[in-house]
């Protein structure tokens, strides 16, 4: 799998209506048109299923997906990886918003609305595990623990 590139480079940066694609796709896994449609439009006014098959199909055409058309019907893959993806769609938002510092976005997002106390027990667990240090070596950003060489 692939992330997008920035302007220059290898493919653009997803739209709003492709990433809502990506992300059927990448929760749901390898599907068909009408299974990411019939997820897209759940609880919303519906899209028609000939707009959704055309934008699979500019997105496969750009390398945002893959189509197996071994079958008769065409199952579509995610060609984006999601964790590089949604990384670089934050660096984006972090330099363009919070001129490149994540305290200040962290002190936007703890303060916002929809911040729950589920989402703080997890901030806390991620800050606890940040903080340990393994006899073995030191502890990266993500808490694992570095071996010594």
């Amino acid at each position: 799998m692939k992330r997008f590139k920035k302007e220059g480079g290898e493919g653009q940066e997803p739209t709003k209506a492709e990433l809502a694609v990506l992300q059927v796709l990448w929760q749901q896994g390898p599907s068909t048109v009408r299974i990411v449609h019939d997820a897209l439009n759940e609880g919303k006014e519906a899209a028609q299923y000939t707009t959704t098959l055309k934008l699979m199909q500019l997105m496969t055409e750009k390398g945002m997906l893959s189509r197996d058309e071994s079958s008769m019907k065409h199952i579509y893959r995610a060609a984006l990886e999601e964790r590089g993806t949604k990384g670089q769609l934050l660096n984006r938002v972090i330099d363009t918003l919070y001129h490149g510092s994540v305290g200040n976005m962290m002190v936007a997002l703890l303060g916002n609305e929809k911040t729950c106390e589920k989402d703080l027990q997890q901030l806390r667990e991620l800050l606890d595990k940040m903080e340990k240090v393994d006899e073995q070596g030191k502890v990266d950003k993500l808490g694992k623990a570095e071996k010594k060489k």
